[in-house]
C-alpha cells in the first residue's frame, strides 16, 4: 500500500492454542500499525512493525490532560475461509468524530481502513477459528508532545492493535442484571458522553464498582440534569421493548452513536418492526413494567452485540423482565446481526467487507 512501510517480526510470538481460553484484550498479535502527526507536517510515517513497548515521554499530555481516542471493532473468520471486517468505515467516522471533540487532527478514514486490512492480512493466522471468537481490534490515538500545560498538542500518534479474543458468552446468552445509577452523573448534553475517549469510562468505574457490589454486572445511566432520562449501559447502548414497540434513547449529545445500535435499528426497521428513537423516562419504564407492558430490554455493542437484561433496579424497585429470559426481537437481532458478521447470512449492501483469506 502507498505510504505504509511493513516490518515484519523476526520473533513470532507463540499463537493460543486451538480451543484455548482467550479472554479479552490480554492476548496480542505479531504487530501494531503506528503513524505520527506533527504540526506543520500532517500525518506521516504509517508503518507496521512488530508488536511491543513504545517510548514515550512522562510528560506526554495524553498522560495528564487526558487527550486521547479509540475505536473498537472486530474481524471475523467466516466458515468458507474469509477473515470479514463489519462496518469498519463508521467506526473510522465515529473516531474523527471524537477527534474533533478534544482537537485532535482528523485521520484519513479510508487509509485507516485501508491499513487496517495490511495489519491484518499479515497477522491473519491469529484470527481464531472457535464458534462465537473474533479478532478484537483497537485502534487509538494519544497526544505525545512532551510539554506541561493544558493545550491540545502538536504532537499524535495513531496506533491499531490486535487481540484474538474469546466468545462474550461462552456459556451461551444469558440475561444479565443492570443496576440503574442516580447518584452518580457520566454525561451531560455539551460534554464528552457522544466521544470515545478514556475520561468517559474512568468516570463510570466508581459506579461500575458500586453496582458489583449490588450483585449488579453493569450501570443504566441516567441524563446528568435532571436524572431523569436514560442513558446508556456501560459500555453499552440500550433497548426496550414497550407494548410491541421497539424504544431507544435518542443521540443528543449524551450518549454513544453505537454502530451496532445502529445496525440493530436498521435491520429492526427493515424487518417492519415500529421502531422509535426519543427520550425515555426511566419512570415511563418502570410504569411500563407495573401495567405488564414492559417486553423486552437489551443492551448492545460491540463486544457482546446483544446483551438481554432480565432484572432491572431501580432505587427500591426491582424490575424483572420477560421472566429473566431473552426476548424475541433481541434473539433476532442477535442471530441477524452476528449470522451477517461470520459470513452465514448475506447482510446489507456494503456491511461487510473482506479482508483476505486463510
Amino acid at each position: 500500500m502507498k505510504n505504509l512501510s511493513i516490518q515484519k517480526t523476526t520473533n513470532p510470538m507463540s499463537k493460543p492454542a486451538p480451543g484455548e481460553a482467550l479472554g479479552f484484550g490480554r492476548v496480542f498479535t505479531d504487530h501494531m500499525l503506528i503513524m505520527e502527526y506533527d504540526k506543520g507536517i500532517g500525518w506521516h510515517d504509517a508503518r507496521i512493525v512488530p508488536y511491543g513497548p513504545i517510548s514515550m515521554s512522562p510528560a506526554s499530555t495524553c498522560l495528564h490532560y487526558a487527550q486521547e481516542t479509540f475505536e473498537g471493532l472486530k474481524a471475523y473468520a467466516a466458515e468458507d475461509g474469509r477473515i470479514l471486517l463489519f462496518r469498519p468505515e463508521e467506526n473510522f467516522k465515529r473516531l474523527n468524530l471524537s477527534n474533533d471533540r478534544i482537537c485532535i487532527p482528523r485521520l484519513d478514514e479510508e487509509f485507516c481502513v485501508e491499513s487496517l486490512k495490511e495489519l491484518i492480512k499479515l497477522d491473519k493466522e491469529w484470527v481464531p477459528r472457535q464458534e462465537g471468537s473474533s479478532l478484537y481490534i483497537r485502534p487509538f490515538v494519544i497526544g505525545n508532545e512532551s510539554r506541561l500545560g493544558v493545550k491540545d498538542a502538536d504532537n499524535y500518534l495513531y496506533m491499531v492493535l490486535l487481540s484474538p479474543s474469546g466468545a462474550y458468552y461462552p456459556e451461551g446468552l444469558k440475561p444479565v442484571k443492570i443496576y440503574v445509577e442516580e447518584n452518580f452523573v457520566r454525561a451531560v448534553r455539551g460534554g464528552m458522553g457522544f466521544a470515545k475517549t478514556g475520561g468517559n469510562y474512568a468516570s463510570s468505574m466508581l459506579a461500575q464498582h458500586t453496582a458489583h457490589e449490588k450483585g449488579y454486572s453493569q450501570v443504566l445511566w441516567l441524563d446528568g440534569v435532571e436524572k431523569k432520562y436514560v442513558g446508556e449501559v456501560g459500555a453499552m447502548n440500550i433497548f426496550f421493548v414497550i407494548d410491541n414497540e421497539v424504544l431507544a434513547p435518542e443521540l443528543d449529545g449524551s450518549i454513544l452513536a453505537g454502530i451496532t445500535r445502529k445496525s440493530i435499528i436498521e435491520l429492526l426497521k427493515s424487518k417492519g418492526y415500529k421502531v422509535t428513537e426519543r427520550k425515555i423516562a426511566i419512570q415511563e419504564v418502570a410504569d411500563a413494567a407495573d401495567a405488564g407492558k414492559l417486553q423486552e430490554c437489551f443492551g448492545s455493542g460491540t463486544a457482546a452485540v446483544i446483551s438481554p437484561v432480565g432484572e432491572l433496579k431501580w432505587g427500591e424497585k426491582v424490575m424483572v423482565i420477560n421472566n429473566n429470559e431473552i426476548g424475541p426481537i433481541a434473539q433476532y437481532a442477535y442471530d441477524t446481526l452476528t449470522g451477517i458478521q461470520w459470513g452465514r447470512l448475506e447482510g446489507p449492501e456494503g456491511w461487510v467487507q473482506e479482508v483476505c483469506r486463510l
